[in-house]
Order: structure tokens, then C-alpha cells, then sequence
């Protein structure tokens, strides 16, 4: 800006002549001048000898009285310490302020030196950013501290402004009361103006929650007098400007809310502050509330015959669908031109809440500016660009002729964020019309829309077309958003073509590289070409199956990917090369590669073989988790051992793991953590083990948490009970639920999770809907957590809603096309209403992504069950998880489940165990086969539902192309998977990769192939090796279990107390075990045997003869085996 203060040196000027003029509310503020000597004539005096001995740390701080401090030289007060002020509140703090407090904080603060005040300031600031301060003492302080900082040298400069704003008044400025200090100091709008101008000037320096207090502030000197005028009138020369955005909010009114701005007027008012030039350029370069930015061009667009031709392109996307009604052709391909170019068409979708990447307002101005036109000629759907999007299923289909489609392919196949719905309407018209797949090029034209092609079609097509059309770019980047079970069907196509991982690896796109089966990467006797592989972002597992190749073939370690080297594994620890395991580690660190507790613990043991590095920060923070402070005493101290490890991902190790929980203690114990409270700087060190505390460390901690707390992510049950405590009680900086606004849920996202209906029907319903309209669609909240919310909007007492639906809520494409849908619909029975006459069919991709609550879901399974009493269609099984708990499995059984893909659709909302294994039942009745794409979607979660019918009916080549892991299935399951898999991988049993493919079925596996296996030096993870099938591990021998573990034996020492391998123990000869050197006791000495005591049947289901017999039989038993061991 230009001169930022010229006004505040006139402004000091004026508030040193004004006397106050007290509003309501600031009776603790008053103005200057100060008369000292009459103030202080009842103080008594305090001797220098008082305040040295409070300065040193002699005396009580609360020995000297706010009048002694006030009424001292000013000498005196220089010699005080910068933590004074911390001392001083908390003595006054108190007791409630007297009417003579306001003076003495002029008189206080006006000896303090700038340069210590601002020190002590700091301090301050510092001690009490979590910490909310008393309004009355905030009011008094402030009362001094606003005349003292107009007086610091260079205030009128943006860097003193932002030191004294940022670094010393945060926790005063947090109540906006205290802006009106300066109505008290009869301060004029004019003057005001200034300030605001000064304040604009470091605006874009701040963070966001000081910009928004200071907004609070602005807003409460505006509106606190509650007069009609609001620094603005006609009649008075300076106070007539419409630039009254500009003038007074300035850059602040990014954080305006609707209601906020019908507070600074009326709407006519506010329409001439709209349309001011001044105002316009200035919004067009600020960033507004989603509902502000709506709001404020609606105020531009409601003048009669307003030509949207001269709207601004920063409002044009605010538009509201009734602004782009009946407009001619000519004006409709213009506002679509400036749509597609002015506006962020896609977005984040935070939660996973939104399948399409279209914006949900751009959105429904599209389909109501389309809504009117009639000519689709192939012309105006391509001079439509992003706006096409708005075409509604019903005019696709019944309104374009597939010819005039097909014309237009190019600029539509372009377009990105096509809804399911949309782009299947589109291709079924096209192939109906004639359109024919012969060849990789027809089937890339179709670009963006290739998701509207089903699964059967895509099978039906020949290899060589998918070939040649995932190898043209163009194709290539359209297939990203493609739905999972056609990008596999894509790739089992190109599979099919392509015998050789290297040529899979180098003409698959990126986009399905991470749906290629692993065992299409075994490369065996190939080279692997680094750099296909390298550009490629791959899974952990997919990666496992090349590690130990590139690794061998390439000297370079630091040349290999993120994506690469999260593949290594303790099987390809050998092909590393011991030299070689510290540059491994070293660049796992540079590239950020984020690996698994087995990697972790693995890659420690390597890097450690000949004793602790030194240089521990050069090397993944992670592997400090397997760590103790004393392992890092060479590098650095416990405190900055514990902040590298809250720096680490702890979620590495489940939150229930005991080497996790004992981090924690070892880290207050570091810290010297004095009883259960925990201060920022404490709390800064932990990072993410603050989301380990126990509750009643977060209750006595207080509000000081909250902050870390938000970005954890989930919560355990204590966890989330403290929580709710230290919200509720309001001695937080948030205050009270009941005084809680938009903004304030905005800070607490991340704790919203964790409220509950106690806390929320105390929030005001209009945060609630302010949040739920300006924050919610870039919140990171489920849709579930968002529909809690909405449900604290649902009245208390139900009234029965009309008959009819009121004609301002028809549920038409604009409505849906809106996530807020849910907000319009309130009560549940307003939703039952207007849902009679309504068509949800083309939009079951997006409504069932809103925040609906339990009653409106309710609602919409009662609609779905009426209009589909057959059964669901098949675009709806993938929708339903919203009403999943409503549905019977006994429903399900008699659904048309007649597809893999629509098994994977329903599969992929996680339905509960008895709801999948119906599905699964239902399916596999059909007639349909398990094939990989079922298997895919049954996956490890619902695998163990499978019954020994069903899995002997997996034919073995399925389970090359699956990811599938028994380990936590029944004993049979295990085995009859092992047999398959063996089968299935038998060609590649003689490579290396053959053990990572194996390995999720070992389980089940016979003890002559485990004897085979530690053959093969594949350092079996001790995870592994205790879920083996107990027969086949009790017949191992020591030598073979340490063929098997390899560099992971040593972990055998921690299970030798517990099953199964206490009892592998029991039964080895101790001599054997003594070789292993790992200190394993208990096995059987020589010239003694252990006896395994045999398991007989319980008394109570066993026949008596059959348990006598046994006992009868007993001692000839061992008469036998004495005798055979003394000949012997």
C-alpha cells in the first residue's frame, strides 16, 4: 500500500485531547491524557528496595499493587524481568478490575521501554496462546497497550505493525471487545478508516486465525453502537463513499459472513456497495466464504436486465442458477465460454465424499444454464467446453441424437469430471447410433468418457485394440478417474498381449501400473530397465517382486524411486550387500520412503550389524521407533531423540503395540513431564505421540492440547471422554459451545469427530449451517461425521410436514447437483415430500456422497425400495453404503447379482460380514465363477467367508491375478489356499520373487515345503513364522527354522515363552539349540526325552471305555520306551 499511517501520528494526536466516551460494554477503557498526579495521590508509594527485590526474584510479584506499578519512576520499571507481565496478570487476574485500572494501564504501560515491552510481550504471548484470558483484564491491558503502541517508533511501517500485532498483543486481540477501546477513545470512523488501512497493510503476513480475530475486532467497532449507519451516510461528506468494503474491511472481508455483512446494512445499501468500482476491483483479487462470494454476486446480478456480459470473470462463477435462466443462445455459449474459462472446475475431495472432480456450484449453474437451450447441434456442445458438463442424463438421452454426439466426441472426450451416470448415457447412445470400437484410435477418441463403458465391452474387444489405445497419450491421461474394475479389465487385456514384464512395465501408463498382478513382475531371467520402472508409481507389495533385480543391476542406489525402493524386503537383503545397507538406508530418507514395521525392523538390523551409527539423522525416523534414547546418545540428546521420533509416522506401530506405548513413557520421562500436564513446548517435542496421551493428561492439560490433538485422526474412547470435558467447560480459548461460530468449528475440524450431541445441540444452529455452507466441502470429515452435524439441525419436536412439496424445494438436477442438499431438507419428512414426484436414478453417484442424516436416509430407503421393488440396478449397488445397516442379508439373497463387476460394486461399500457373505452366496448361485475379479473384491476382509465349496471352485490361474491373504482364515482355508497357490505359481518356484508370492499362503503350508524354503535364504519375518501351520513348524529342526529366519533368528529369543514356539522348544534337543546362540532354554537334554503329554478326549465326550483303555495302555508305554532307551 501506499503511506500506510499517515493518520495514526493525527490520530495519536487526537486521543491525547479526547476525553472518553464510554459505549456499552467499555466502561474499562478510558482515554489520555492521564492526570499521574491526581491517580496517584491515594496510591501508596513502593521504595525502589520493593521493586528490585520483585525484579530479582526476591519478592512476590503480587506484593506491589497495579497503582504502586503505574505510579513508579519510570526507571524502575526497565529492571523488571520479561516474564513480569505473566506474574503481573496472574496476581490481578484474580479479583475483578476497579474503575481506576483503565488509568493505571495508561500509566503502566506509557514507562515501559518499546523495545522490553515488546520482549515481555512476547513472552507473554507465548505463555497464553492456548490459554484464554479474562474480557475484563483483556479490556484494561488493552486500554493501556493501544495509546503505547501509537507511541513505538516506526509503527506506521508494516514490519513494527506485524512484531507488535503478531509476536506481542495475539491473546488480547482474541476478544474482539477490546476494539472497543477504541470507541471509548472516541475514535471517528474517519480515524478508523486508517487503522483499517494500516492493518490491511500486513494482512497477507498473518496467520489466518489473527486475520480473523482482527477481523472480530473490525466488525465489533462497526456494529457495537447497534446504530443504522455503520460509518456510512449520505448526507455526511467523508462517511458517503460506497468504497465502503475498501474503506473499512478492506482485504478482512475475506472472512465476512453473509450475516455479517447484513449487519453493515441494508440490502439496498449493500447493492451500492456491491456495484462500487473500488469495491469490485478489490473483491476480484480476495478469496470470499463460499456463501459470501454467492451472496455478494447477487447483489450485483439483481438489478433489473443486469447484462452478465459486464459481470467481472472473478464473480462469474458465483452466479446463481436463477441469474443464467432464459437467456438466448448467443448469451448462454457466452457465460459458458467464461464458465469453463473462469472457474476451478475440479477441486479436492476431502473424505472421499465426492466421486466426480466437478465443483458442486459450478456444477448446478451449468445444468440450469443448459436447462433452457434447445439447439445441441455438434457446434454448441463443443463451444460449450466445461459448461457441458451441466447436460442433464435425460437430455443426453433423449434430447442428442448419437450422431450429433459422435460429431462431437473430440471436444466432449476432452471435457473432465463427466458424472457415471453421464458418461454411460453418452457411450450407450454412441454405440446405438452406430459407433464401432475396430481399433485403438476409436477407442481413444472416446477420452474422458471411456467410464461409461462397461466391464462385458471392454472384454469383448480384441487385445490389439487396447494396445494401441492406452500407447496414444491422448488415452492415456483420460484414464485415471476410471473406476477400478475397468482398469483391471485394461489390463488383463494388455497383459494378455504382452508376454514380458520389461514390455508390460514400459508401454502400461502410469495410471494402471498399480493394477498389474504381481506375479507379472517376476522378471526371472530379464534385466529390468530402471527407468520404466522408476517412472512408474507401484504398491509395496508390486515392488517386492522387482527389489532384489534392480538393486543387483543397479550400483546406484540413489538413482532408484520412492516408488522402487519402498519394495525392498528381508528376502532381498542379500542382494543389497552389507557394504551396501547404510547407502540404502541413507537414501530411503532423501526420497522419503515411507515403509512397513517388518521393512522398518529388517533395515535396522542391517544398518546396525556393526553397532549404532553415529549419523542416526541421516536414516529413516522411523527406525528410532525400534530405538531407546540411549542407542542415540552419539548423536544428539533424549529431547532430540523424542522430537525426531514425534517428527516419524508412529502409526508404523498400531497404537496398541507395547513398543509404541513405551515411547510414550520414555518420553515424558525425558521431558520431566511435572504430574499429567503438558505444556506447548512439551507438546511440540511428543508430534504425534500427543495422540497416545492418556485422558487424563489431555484434561489437565487443558485447551493447550486441542491444536495437536486435531490433526490425530481418531481417538480412543478416553481419549475422546477428555476431550469433550475440556471442550465443555469453556476454559478454552474457544470459550463455550453455546458462544462457538462458524469459525470456531472451522479450527476444531478435526475434532468434530469426537463431539457428541451434548456438546453439538449446545453449539447455535447458525454455525452449524455457516459451517456446513462455507467449510465443510474442504473439510478432511466422512460423510458420516459431517451427517452427525447435520442432524443436531433437525428439530427437537418432529411436526408432520404438508402433503405437498413446497414449490421453492422441487428436488430438480440443480438440487441434486448440490452436496448442501441435505440442509434444504429439514425436517426428514420435508425430504419424503418432495421426493414423491423425483427422479433419483441419474445422480446415485453423487446424493449418496452427502451429508444426509439417519431420518433422511431412512427416507431415501424407502424411495429406493419403492421404485426398484425387484431389486437395485446395477450403477446403484456401488452407492449404497450410506443405507447398507438397513438392508437385510435375507434382501440381498434374492438380488440379480449376475456380474463380477456388480459383486465388486457392492463389495466396495464395505457391507458388514453377513451382507458380503449373502452377496457372495447369492453370486456364486448364479453361476458365476470366482474368478480374479471377484476375488479381488472379496479380498482379504471377506476371504475367510468363503466356505470349502466355494474355494475349491477358484481355479488356480485366478489367484496369479488376485491379492489375496488367508493368514487370518480358518486352519482349512489356509491349506486348501496354499495347494491353489503352489499350483499357481509353480512356474516361477525356481526365482527368487517366488517366496514374496508365496508368502501370504504359508500358513497352510506343508512342512516339507517349509524344509524346501530355508534352502533358500528368504529371512522369514518371526510374524510370519508363528502363524505357520503348527504341525509343519513342530516338525522343523533347528538348523532349518534358522535357514528360514535368517537375520531375523535373533526375534526367536522374544516368543520363547509363548506358543507356538515354546513349544517347538519343548521338543528340540538343547544341544541343537545351543548352536542357534541365541540364548534358547528349555529343550530337552541328552539321555532325557520329553514327554508330550497325549490329548485325550474330554471325560465328558469321550466313552469311559475309550478313556480307560488309554490309561490301561499308559504304563506299557513307557515300560517300551525305557526299554528301547536303555538298549540303545
Amino acid at each position: 500500500m501506499s503511506p500506510l499511517l499517515p493518520g495514526l501520528g493525527f490520530l495519536l494526536l487526537l486521543l491525547g485531547w479526547r476525553g472518553a466516551a464510554a459505549a456499552a460494554g467499555t466502561e474499562l477503557c478510558s482515554s489520555s491524557p492521564v492526570d499521574e498526579s491526581a491517580v496517584c495521590a491515594s496510591v501508596q508509594s513502593a521504595s525502589q528496595e520493593q521493586f528490585l527485590e520483585v525484579a530479582r526474584g526476591q519478592g512476590s510479584p503480587c506484593s506491589l499493587t497495579f497503582g504502586q506499578l503505574a505510579c513508579a519512576q519510570e526507571t524502575w520499571l526497565q529492571d523488571l524481568q520479561d516474564d513480569f507481565l505473566i506474574s503481573l496478570y496472574s496476581c490481578l487476574a484474580s479479583q475483578p478490575p476497579t474503575a481506576v485500572d483503565p488509568e493505571y494501564s495508561i500509566l503502566f504501560f506509557s514507562k515501559y521501554d518499546a523495545g522490553k515491552l515488546l520482549a515481555s510481550l512476547t513472552v507473554f504471548s507465548q505463555r497464553f496462546s492456548q490459554v484464554p484470558l479474562s474480557l475484563e483484564w483483556s479490556l484494561v491491558f488493552m486500554n493501556g497497550l493501544w495509546e503505547r503502541l501509537l507511541r513505538v517508533p516506526g509503527i506506521e511501517t508494516p514490519p513494527v505493525l506485524f512484531q507488535w500485532l503478531h509476536e506481542g498483543l495475539g491473546p488480547f486481540l482474541v476478544e474482539p471487545r477490546v476494539f472497543g477501546c477504541l470507541r471509548a477513545k472516541d475514535v471517528s470512523c474517519e480515524e478508523f478508516q486508517q487503522v483499517v488501512a494500516a492493518l490491511d497493510g500486513i494482512y497477507s503476513q498473518l496467520p489466518v486465525e489473527e486475520q480473523r480475530n482482527l477481523y472480530s475486532g473490525i466488525k465489533h467497532f462497526l456494529i457495537q453502537d447497534e446504530s443504522s449507519q455503520k460509518c456510512f451516510s449520505e448526507a455526511i461528506p467523508g462517511l458517503n463513499s460506497t468504497a465502503w468494503f475498501r474503506n473499512f474491511l478492506a482485504s478482512f472481508l475475506e472472512h465476512a459472513t453473509v450475516e455479517d455483512l447484513q449487519l453493515f446494512g441494508d440490502e439496498p445499501t449493500l447493492q451500492k456497495f456491491a456495484r462500487d468500482p473500488v469495491n469490485m476491483e478489490m473483491v476480484g483479487k480476495l478469496t470470499l466464504l463460499r456463501e459470501t462470494a454467492l451472496y455478494y454476486t447477487l447483489l450485483l446480478t439483481s438489478a433489473p436486465a443486469f447484462p452478465l456480459s459486464s459481470l467481472p470473470d472473478g464473480f462469474i462463477c458465483y452466479l446463481s442458477p436463477g441469474a443464467v435462466r432464459n437467456l438466448s443462445r448467443e448469451e448462454v455459449l457466452g457465460v459458458a465460454q467464461r464458465l469453463g474459462k473462469s472457474c476451478p472446475w475440479t477441486k479436492g475431495t476431502p473424505g472421499g465424499r465426492v466421486p466426480s472432480s466437478l465443483a458442486s456450484h459450478e456444477l448446478q449453474v451449468a445444468s440450469s444454464l443448459l436447462g433452457g437451450l434447445e439447439d445441441f447441434s455438434p457446434a454448441v456442445l463443443a463451444a460449450l467446453g466445461q459448461a457441458a458438463l451441466g447436460l442433464s442424463v435425460s437430455s443426453i438421452q433423449n434430447n442428442i441424437p448419437g450422431e450429433q454426439l459422435g460429431a462431437a466426441l473430440p471436444a466432449l472426450g476432452r471435457l473432465r469430471g463427466w458424472s457415471p451416470e453421464q458418461s454411460r448415457a453418452i457411450i450407450n447412445k454412441l454405440l446405438r447410433s452406430g459407433y464401432q470400437l475396430l481399433d485403438g484410435q476409436s477407442l481413444a477418441e472416446l477420452g474422458t468418457l471411456v467410464g461409461g463403458l462397461n466391464s462385458s465391452t471392454l472384454r469383448s474387444l480384441s487385445p490389439d485394440v487396447v494396445l494401441e489405445a492406452i500407447q496414444l497419450p491422448g488415452f492415456a491421461r483420460h484414464i485415471e478417474p476410471l473406476p477400478s474394475a475397468l482398469k483391471r479389465t485394461l489390463v488383463e487385456k494388455v497383459s494378455s498381449r504382452v508376454g514380458h514384464p520389461s514390455e508390460l512395465v514400459k508401454v502400461i501408463p502410469s495410471a494402471l501400473a498399480s493394477y498389474i498382478p504381481k506375479s507379472l513382475l517376476v522378471f526371472g531371467e530379464e534385466e529390468p530397465n530402471l527407468q520404466d520402472l522408476n517412472d512408474k508409481p507401484w504398491s509395496r507389495d508390486q515392488a517386492a517382486m522387482f527389489f532384489g533385480d534392480v538393486v543387483k543391476a543397479e550400483p546406484d542406489i540413489s538413482r532408484l524411486s520412492q516408488s522402487v525402493l519402498q519394495g525392498f524386503t528381508c528376502s532381498a537383503a542379500s542382494a543389497v550387500g552389507a557394504e551396501r545397507f547404510q547407502e540404502l538406508a541413507k537414501a530411503m530418507r532423501k526420497k522419503k520412503v515411507r515403509l512397513g514395521q517388518d521393512q522398518l525392523s529388517c533395515l535396522l538390523k542391517m544398518v546396525t550389524l556393526d553397532g549404532i551409527p553415529e549419523d542416526l539423522d541421516t536414516y529413516p525416523k522411523e527406525l528410532l521407533l525400534f530405538l531407546s534414547p540411549s542407542d542415540y546418545a552419539a548423536t544428539g540428546s533424549c529431547r532430540q531423540f523424542f522430537t525426531s521420533v514425534g517428527e516419524a509416522d508412529v502409526d508404523v506401530l498400531p497404537r496398541e503395540a507395547p513398543r509404541r506405548q513405551q515411547l510414550l513413557r520414555e518420553a515424558l520421562e525425558c521431558l520431566r513431564v511435572p504430574g499429567t500436564q503438558i505444556n506447548e513446548e512439551n507438546a511440540g517435542v511428543l508430534g504425534r505421540l500427543v495422540c497416545d496421551l492418556p485422558g487424563d493428561y489431555i484434561r489437565s492439560s487443558g485447551g493447550r492440547l486441542l491444536q495437536d490433538l486435531g490433526q490425530c485422526g481418531s481417538f480412543l474412547p478416553e481419549q475422546g471422554v477428555a476431550i469433550r470435558d475440556v471442550l465443555s467447560s469453556g476454559n478454552t480459548t474457544f470459550g463455550p459451545p453455546a458462544a462457538w461460530s462458524a469459525f470456531t468449528l472451522r479450527q476444531l475440524s478435526g475434532l468434530i469427530p469426537v463431539l457428541d450431541h451434548s456438546i453439538l445441540q449446545q453449539v447455535p444452529k447458525k454455525a452449524l449451517t455457516t459451517w456446513l455452507r462455507n467449510f465443510s466441502w474442504d473439510s478432511h470429515l466422512s460423510r458420516e461425521e459431517l451427517a452427525a452435524v447435520v442432524a443436531e439441525l433437525q428439530p427437537r419436536r418432529h411436526k408432520r410436514a404438508d402433503a405437498d412439496c413446497p414449490p421453492d424445494l422441487e428436488i430438480t438436477d440443480e438440487v441434486l447437483d448440490d452436496d448442501l442438499m441435505p440442509t434444504y431438507y429439514i425436517p426428514a419428512e420435508l425430504l419424503r415430500a418432495c421426493l414423491r414426484n423425483a427422479s433419483l436414478e441419474n445422480h446415485f453417484s453423487q446424493i449418496f456422497t452427502y451429508p444426509f442424516s439417519i431420518p433422511q436416509l431412512a427416507v431415501l430407503k424407502e424411495y429406493l425400495y419403492e421404485r426398484y421393488p425387484n431389486g437395485f440396478p446395477e450403477n446403484l449397488l456401488s452407492n449404497l453404503g450410506p443405507i447398507l445397516s438397513d438392508i437385510s442379508p435375507e434382501e440381498i439373497s434374492t438380488w440379480k447379482m449376475s456380474s463380477a463387476d456388480m459383486l465388486a460394486a457392492f463389495l466396495k461399500t464395505e457391507p458388514s460380514d453377513a451382507q458380503a457373505s449373502a452377496a457372495i452366496k447369492r453370486y456364486v448361485e448364479l453361476g458365476n465363477a470366482l474368478n480374479a475379479t471377484a476375488l479381488d473384491a472379496i479380498g482379504r476382509r471377506y476371504l475367510c467367508l468363503l466356505n470349502s465349496t466355494e474355494l475349491q471352485a477358484i481355479h488356480p490361474s485366478s489367484l496369479r491375478l488376485a491379492s489375496l491373504d488367508p493368514s487370518a482364515c480358518s486352519q482349512e482355508t489356509k491349506n486348501l489356499l496354499y495347494q491353489k497357490a503352489k499350483e499357481a505359481f509353480s512356474d516361477q518356484h525356481h526365482l527368487p520373487a517366488y517366496y514374496e508370492l508365496i508368502l501370504p499362503y504359508l500358513g497352510g503350508a506343508p512342512a516339507a515345503d517349509l524344509k524346501a524354503l530355508s534352502k533358500d535364504d528368504v529371512n522369514m519375518n518371526i510374524s510370519t513364522f508363528v502363524t505357520l501351520r503348527k504341525e509343519s513348524l513342530m516338525s522343523l529342526t533347528p538348523r532349518e527354522v534358522q535357514g528360514l529366519l535368517g537375520m531375523n533368528l535373533p526375534e526367536l529369543a522374544q516368543w520363547q515363552r509363548r506358543a507356538p514356539v515354546w513349544d517347538w522348544i519343548q521338543v528340540q534337543k538343547q544341544s541343537e539349540l545351543d548352536q542357534l546362540h541365541i540364548g534358547l532354554t528349555g529343550g530337552t537334554q541328552e539321555g532325557y526325552i520329553n514327554i508330550v503329554t497325549p490329548k485325550f478326549p474330554a471325560m465328558s465326550s469321550a466313552p469311559l471305555g475309550v478313556v480307560a483303555t488309554a490309561f490301561h495302555l499308559l504304563p506299557a508305554l513307557l515300560l517300551s520306551v525305557l526299554t528301547v532307551s536303555i538298549l540303545s
